[in-house]
């Protein structure tokens, strides 16, 4: 049983959390096999020495990983960082680990000089829960442009501005 106070470890990822990393992306159901695809392609990118512009952290609890967090800088840009993957193991879910991986990724990224976070969703029904997880986190949408994913899959940007050398979220750090 997992719950708040289960004891994670947040860590880089490395190769060998590939499989479970993918399991979770896969049991979420909330990825089209191309998106499996990419996820799959930006963890084997980012745990390779350069890590290719990618930051990846697994959160893990008695040598299990529960959860993903994948960030980055933006290209072209002063102190904006995208997050590009988060997934938390659908067992794990409502316990606040999801919370705790994006709260380090704020943390990681505010020690980078990082001012500004920028995720991006899609704005089908069956995305509420994960709307929903940013809005708690204190994410603000600032756009949406119809039918990007596809007719009638909008996509949603949601940011969050950093205060240098302030917590970056009101959840328990890891």
């Amino acid at each position: 049983m997992f719950n708040s106070k289960t004891k994670w470890t947040i860590r880089k990822a490395a190769a060998s959390d590939t499989s479970a990393v993918m399991e979770i992306i896969r049991r979420t159901a909330f990825f089209r096999p191309v998106e499996e695809t990419i996820a799959q392609e930006v963890l084997d990118q980012a745990c390779t020495a350069d890590g290719g512009g990618y930051q990846s952290y697994v959160a893990e609890t008695g040598g299990r990983v529960g959860g993903w967090v994948c960030f980055g800088a933006t290209p072209c840009t002063v102190g904006t960082f995208d997050v590009y993957w988060i997934a938390v193991d659908p067992d794990r879910q409502q316990a606040g680990l999801g919370s705790r991986l994006l709260a380090f990724a704020e943390r990681q990224i505010t020690e980078q000089a990082g001012r500004l976070v920028v995720i991006e969703t899609s704005g089908l029904e069956k995305y509420r829960p994960t709307r929903q997880f940013y809005d708690k986190n204190d994410y603000t949408l600032v756009a949406c442009i119809e039918d990007f994913y596809a007719p009638g899959d909008p996509k949603l940007i949601y940011t969050k501005v950093l205060a240098s050398g302030q917590p970056t979220s009101p959840h328990q750090s890891p």
